[in-house]
């Protein structure tokens, strides 16, 4: 893969299928949301979550373009804040989060409101950029892989595997403690 994300080879390192309930945090226009849809279809949900509401349009329409508006949930959300995706507790068999975390200082606030939405056995998955790489870092909040994972182990998750996402990304997959 080159530098830019590839949405469908990134989805097939991931531990999806069929029935699946899915939060996409900061889903944008719907990059993996899509392609994510037509894998956990038809009695699947993804739940696309976004606090930029033109961006939540324009997936609300490619997924009635593509079949997928009966899959494909939109939501406004404000991931900082508590309980911001609006989602119960342990309701996702996984969540995912691309291209969000370089952009939001509260990190932390995010991966918790992550956790309270997965179930005891979900996973989630981590996309970001590579500090180096991100094209204009000014007015941003990029994190390097080792403090990520760092902050990540420190609320709670474990690392199952690294993802080899692309040059510019690096991706992780984790999971809940089996004593969570």
């Amino acid at each position: 893969m080159n530098g830019f994300l590839n949405p469908q080879a990134v989805v097939n390192l991931l531990p999806l299928k069929e029935g699946m309930i899915v939060a996409d945090f900061g889903c944008g226009s719907g990059f993996f949301s899509l392609a994510i849809a037509q894998i956990v279809k038809p009695s699947g949900k993804v739940i696309a979550l976004d606090i930029w509401k033109p961006s939540l349009e324009t997936l609300t329409f490619r997924a009635k373009a593509s079949g997928l508006a009966n899959v494909i949930e939109t939501r406004w959300a404000n991931l900082e804040a508590p309980q911001g995706s609006t989602l119960p507790n342990n309701y996702c068999d996984l969540v995912l989060m691309s291209n969000v975390l370089f952009q939001i200082e509260n990190k932390t606030a995010v991966i918790l409101e992550a956790k309270r939405v997965l179930k005891n056995t979900g996973k989630l998955v981590v996309i970001d950029w590579q500090s180096d790489k991100l094209p204009s870092p000014q007015k941003l909040f990029p994190i390097s892989k080792p403090e990520l994972l760092s902050l990540l182990e420190d609320n709670g998750f474990e690392l199952e595997r690294e993802l080899a996402v692309g040059a510019a990304h690096y991706g992780f997959l984790l999971k809940l403690p089996a004593s969570y």
